[in-house]
């Protein structure tokens, strides 16, 4: 059990740090200051988290109960709007691959707690894939714009796959690693290949 809380709460936290980056990113591109750049590198790097914690009756959620997310959500915003010349002259390719990495990461740990907290196999994946878009969801809503995830090319769906990976391996009695390891990779190749090949779900005409 100690190894399957050490796994996701490395996840977790790698996640948080990389979405963080992403959330401070966005802030700065549409013009926010340092105090917009802090809110949306802690929203993006833990709504996700923070609502699957709630729905699974985890709480109070890790953001508010370990003092180590807020810090490093609030860390990385605030270095990466001191350097941010550095940040603006990333090209597009690294930052894409950050967000799949952060996607990945929280997606098996948001599925892999649910499974601690004994809630089934459907659901847990459901859960890996709010903890995953959550974030984003309520950036684009603070941003006035269509959230990313109901737009995207295959953004959700690879939350999705990768929590399903990491229930099915756990099912079939691989070790948590192992199914995170599974997990995280199916939905990071999956985001990347879909941003490099155009990949979408289909879409109806609109009206």
């Amino acid at each position: 059990m100690k190894r399957i809380e050490s796994i996701v709460l490395t996840a977790d936290l790698a996640g948080t740090a990389v979405f963080a980056l992403e959330g401070a990113i966005a802030a700065m591109r549409h013009g926010l200051d340092l105090l917009g750049v802090m809110v949306l590198s802690f929203v993006v790097a833990l709504g996700g988290g923070v609502i699957r914690d709630l729905l699974i009756g985890a709480t109070p959620p890790n953001a508010v109960r370990d003092w180590r997310y807020p810090v490093l959500a609030f860390v990385t915003g605030l270095l990466t709007f001191v350097f941010h010349d550095t940040a603006r002259a990333l090209p597009f390719m690294p930052i894409m691959t950050l967000d799949a990495a952060g996607l990945a990461l929280f997606a098996v740990a948001g599925a892999q707690k649910a499974l601690d907290y004994r809630i089934g196999p459907f659901i847990a994946t459901l859960m890996g894939t709010v903890t995953g878009v959550g974030g984003g969801v309520v950036r684009d809503i603070l941003l006035a714009r269509v959230p990313m995830v109901l737009a995207a090319d295959i953004y959700a769906s690879a939350a999705f796959v990768g929590a399903v990976v990491l229930v099915a391996g756990r099912r079939f009695g691989l070790s948590p690693m192992v199914a995170a390891l599974l997990g995280a990779g199916a939905c990071f190749a999956l985001r990347i290949l879909a941003v490099m090949h155009g990949w979408q779900l289909p879409k109806a005409t609109p009206w």
